[in-house]
């Protein structure tokens, strides 16, 4: 069966399948980007000599990063240069991030915004975002966790790459798209 000839429920309309196969194949091309992108940054850094600083940068070592457990909660707060270009880890869970000072320049899935402190908003399950430090900046996040050590956060937090499926928490729509479909 052809798509123009499948028949949707009023809650569905042809336009309505469409913009969601779009925003997937939308977001399988920012993945490849992404990826691109991050091997082009490590392949540079190398060149320039610049890639022994890589692990502070990405939170290994201590004066870059700070990490703080209280209650069932991890909190990160990272310290970035000015100039700086980070790709940040794939985020397994919705969690609030705070942007406590600077300004920077944040690409997703989503487009390109630039955000300056003090701003606070929501990270949610399947980001992955590229980072232009306009000026100095501290980002914190919090998780939820139970977990005390940072490979055990990292472990249910930090997604190892996009082939886990990252589905929101209402799936409801979709679960009515797929019985509209088995029912044609």
């Amino acid at each position: 069966m052809a798509l123009t000839q499948l028949k949707t429920a009023d809650n569905f309309t042809y336009t309505d399948v469409c913009e969601f196969i779009e925003q997937k194949e939308n977001k399988l091309n920012f993945q490849n980007k992404v990826k691109q992108f991050e091997k082009a940054l490590v392949e540079y850094s190398a060149e320039i000599n610049q890639d022994k600083d890589l692990p502070a940068y990405q939170g290994y070592e201590e004066g870059y990063v700070k990490h703080s457990f209280a209650d069932g909660q991890y909190i990160r707060a990272i310290t970035m240069p000015k100039g700086m270009v980070i790709a940040t880890k794939i985020h397994n869970q919705n969690h609030p991030f705070f942007v406590m000072k600077g300004k920077c320049s944040v690409y997703s899935e989503k487009g390109m915004e630039t955000i300056k402190a003090p701003y606070h908003g929501i990270t949610d399950s399947g980001t992955k975002r590229l980072l232009y430090i306009h000026e100095k900046c501290v980002w914190v996040t919090v998780h939820c966790t139970d977990k005390l050590t940072l490979a055990e956060v990292e472990e249910e937090c930090i997604a190892k790459d996009f082939e886990k499926e990252f589905l929101p928490v209402d799936t409801k729509q979709i679960d009515k798209l797929i019985d509209q479909i088995r029912s044609i």
